[in-house]
């Protein structure tokens, strides 16, 4: 299962809205066949092992991270292949999280006569996949908050710049944190200090994934370098009601997609609607980089639910001691206690040349 794993991780930013899958053929101690996801509306993981073992196949075990799908979908069920290739035995990292299918893939293989064995490694498994359970189940991307951060917390000095808080490699990483996710997101007032291009170009493979600015009044700059590769890298911008109709027109003929969502006050947008209206899109995953008004958003929305999954911190060795920089959170909620303070599971810690990226998953988050 842990070479299965190995494979699935192949498909990072490949599969979506898929869910990356690992599988291997075992028979009489020895690994005949593996395969794993490689691509969206391409064969799945078990198919690929079970066509790479041959008639070896027959009458061998099958390890897989992720129940077989028994459904019609962008290709035919796995149990199908399964069946005519002879497997005698099947084991199963974790269930199909999908409310809909759970379960269908090894009700129909033990039916036909086949042992199954279930959760191994199914920690490492649901991990792996956590950004497709939170889709599945809730109907909304997963979300994670990348922030570049001085030891004291601040992600610009008073005067709005933040290039550069971090390392070269660290930069890199980010790149590598964007190939593996369907969208980067910004606030409008990154967009207006920073002039983003939230593009992937470090890194093998053509992942693009779109960029999405958070603009209530749109008032993102008409020569920005979002819109002037638009043509090339999708940009989305959900704005509120109350906009400039001819703007809205020309970045429309661009090719911007606008879209419009409920107002909430104060200059504020509905980020629960926002996040409703990706997941429609079937968007899984979502990489927030700024600024500290939308972490805010985020980390406390008005129903007080955080709407973050995952944490990726990075600190730098820099300290700015001035009051007046710019801090992670420039607006969120009131907390008297430590016991209000939310909490981090599955924490990793990682040394860069100079930097420090501290990893986790929020305790709020429904995926482990």
């Amino acid at each position: 299962m842990g070479e299965a794993l190995r494979l699935a991780r192949k498909g990072a930013g490949r599969v979506s809205p898929n869910p990356m899958v690992g599988a291997i053929v075992e028979k009489d101690g020895v690994i005949v066949g593996k395969g794993f996801h490689e691509e969206v509306g391409k064969a799945h993981a078990e198919v690929n092992a079970l066509q790479d073992a041959g008639v070896k196949a027959w009458g061998a075990t099958l390890y897989v991270t992720l129940e077989p799908c028994n459904h019609y979908g962008r290709t035919p069920p796995c149990t199908e292949a399964i069946l005519r290739a002879g497997i005698k035995r099947v084991v199963i990292g974790m269930r199909d999280p999908n409310p809909n299918v759970t379960g269908g893939g090894v009700e129909r293989l033990r039916n036909e006569g086949i042992e199954v064995v279930e959760g191994v490694l199914e920690n490492q498994c649901r991990y792996l996949n956590r950004a497709f359970i939170k889709y599945v189940t809730t109907k909304m991307p997963y979300v994670i908050v990348k922030v570049a951060m001085t030891l004291d917390g601040k992600i610009a000095t008073r005067s709005g710049r933040s290039k550069w808080i971090t390392a070269e490699d660290s930069r890199r990483f980010v790149h590598r944190l964007r190939s593996e996710v369907d969208a980067v997101c910004v606030g409008i007032g990154t967009v207006l200090a920073d002039d983003p291009l939230l593009t992937v170009r470090y890194g093998k493979g053509k992942r693009k994934p779109i960029r999405v600015v958070i603009d209530p009044l749109l008032r993102i700059p008409e020569e920005s370098q979002l819109l002037k590769t638009v043509s090339d890298v999708p940009c989305w911008i959900f704005h509120g009601s109350k906009v400039d109709l001819e703007k809205s027109k020309r970045l429309g003929d661009r090719g911007v997609r606008l879209v419009e969502v409920p107002d909430q006050g104060r200059g504020h947008l509905d980020i629960r609607g926002i996040l409703l209206k990706l997941g429609k899109e079937e968007i899984t995953s979502v990489l927030l980089e700024g600024g500290s008004g939308i972490f805010g958003a985020f980390f406390a929305p008005p129903d007080g639910n955080p709407l973050v999954d995952e944490v990726c911190f990075f600190y730098a060795p820099k300290i700015l001691a001035d009051s007046e920089a710019l801090p992670l959170i420039s607006s969120g909620r009131a907390c008297f206690d430590m016991s209000e303070a939310m909490e981090l599971r599955e924490i990793t810690v990682r040394k860069f040349r100079r930097d420090v990226l501290i990893r986790g998953i929020l305790s709020c988050s429904p995926v482990l």
